[in-house]
């Protein structure tokens, strides 16, 4: 997660998140759906954000390829349905991981620390995505959960 104001954010930092995040969910999602809609089974699962619905301040960017993800889940939705093929978006809120390591303004990262300190119960644990992932695969093929947005107690938006 490369956090920074979209005026002063190198754009090589840009691309590395259009990369990551927009690129390698096209391609993840490329390397299995031929299989899947052949079997006529399978649930694809994009991890997405809360970013990828609502904006946050020096998240521009990462803000954009979030939203792509919720895009490109929804279009391929509605291709695979008529094949059996379940799909769903994951959109956690503040996740305790070394994603914001990356961020390369001191400024910025210090106050989405400040931000995360400020929830009393704390944030969520990559376990809470991972149960939510599992929630969202071991439904009957009958239902597909569409999306599932998940965020600590405390945080607003």
């Amino acid at each position: 997660m490369l956090l920074d104001s979209i005026v002063t954010q190198d754009p090589t930092e840009w691309a590395t998140m259009i990369n990551v995040n927009v690129f390698g969910v096209l391609n993840a999602i490329h390397s299995v759906i031929e299989g899947m809609i052949e079997r006529k089974d399978g649930v694809v699962v994009n991890v997405s954000s809360i970013a990828g619905q609502k904006l946050f301040p020096n998240h521009s960017v990462y803000c954009a390829t979030k939203f792509a993800v919720h895009a490109i889940t929804e279009r391929l939705r509605a291709e695979c349905a008529p094949h059996s093929v379940r799909v769903c978006v994951i959109s956690p809120g503040a996740v305790e991981t070394e994603l914001l390591g990356h961020t390369t303004n001191e400024n910025v990262k210090s106050g989405y620390n400040d931000w995360k300190t400020s929830m009393a119960e704390g944030v969520l644990l990559p376990e809470d995505v991972s149960e939510a992932v599992l929630f969202a695969t071991s439904s009957h093929r009958r239902c597909c959960i569409r999306e599932i947005t998940l965020a600590p107690t405390y945080q607003e938006p």
